[in-house]
């Protein structure tokens, strides 16, 4: 009887150290940090030579995503709205639109301040100059690589 209840205690010593840990993986990954409540002014100049995959703004969701999937759609509603009324009031005190992406971004951008909700991976700002409006671009994995 006291040789079982050795082996008892024993069994429920190693079960409380070595059972309750999860094994660790080869490589585990890093968690990605969240963007929520993030801003930036990092706003490229779109070339529509350049094969860039412009954003339709739609929102996606399934399983993998959730409701989650809607964020990056929504920040991209939103920041066009605040770009299109600075660019608008920019042409209303100038009579005429930033005659190129230099100017937007020290005429509008940095000039009022305006910082934008950070996108979700993989995504990027650009203003097209041409057509004066803000666009989302999904971001090529070489330049992804550069940040």
């Amino acid at each position: 009887m006291k040789r079982f209840a050795f082996h008892a205690l024993m069994c429920g010593v190693v079960f409380l150290c070595f059972g309750c840990v999860p094994p660790k993986t080869a490589q585990e990954k890093p968690k990605p940090k969240p963007i929520v409540g993030e801003t930036t002014q990092d706003i490229g100049e779109f070339d529509p030579n350049s094969g860039d995959e412009v954003s339709d703004g739609k929102v996606e969701l399934n399983i993998v995503t959730g409701a989650a999937g809607a964020y990056g759609p929504a920040v991209q509603k939103i920041s066009n709205i605040q770009i299109t009324q600075a660019v608008n009031l920019f042409n209303a005190a100038e009579g005429r639109y930033p005659k190129d992406h230099e100017e937007f971004m020290s005429e509008v951008i940095k000039k009022n301040n305006i910082r934008l909700a950070m996108l979700p991976h993989g995504s990027a700002y650009k203003y097209d100059v041409e057509n004066h409006a803000l666009v989302v671009v999904k971001v090529k994995k070489a330049e992804a690589g550069e940040e």
